[in-house]
């Protein structure tokens, strides 16, 4: 049996000036800007019990996907490939992945404080 859950959405911005894009979806959220990892990313924050929200640096056109979040990962990509879904890369300790319609998302390890609380439980033939 493993555990996932949605666990939020990722604002993936083509630009030069991550800190600006931030800003600006901070002032539109309502959101305080959080963290950074120097360059790539930078966290928004939301309120307790809300998805996080980030804003990512990348190569490719501006667009927002959503991750779900999983004390297995590898077991909950399986499970997504059992729905149709496909596997496009795997990154450090998340996987890319693409929903039958064509939108990409990604599976990342557990992170959210209210996981425990939160996260649907599946047995190993995705139920």
């Amino acid at each position: 049996m493993h555990r996932s859950r949605f666990a939020g959405i990722i604002i993936d911005c083509h630009t030069d000036d991550l800190q600006a894009a931030a800003d600006f979806w901070s002032a539109a959220l309502g959101y305080e800007t959080g963290g950074s990892d120097g360059g790539k990313y930078i966290e928004l924050e939301p309120p307790d019990r809300d998805p996080y929200i980030e804003v990512q640096k990348v190569d490719h056109a501006s667009r927002v996907h959503i991750d779900i979040e999983s004390d297995d990962v590898e077991a909950e990509v399986r499970r997504l490939e059992s729905l149709g879904a496909k596997r496009m890369e795997s990154v450090r300790t998340w996987v890319v992945m693409e929903a039958p319609d064509g939108q990409r998302f990604c599976v990342v390890r557990r992170a959210h404080k209210y996981f425990d609380e939160t996260a649907n439980r599946w047995n190993e033939e995705g139920e």
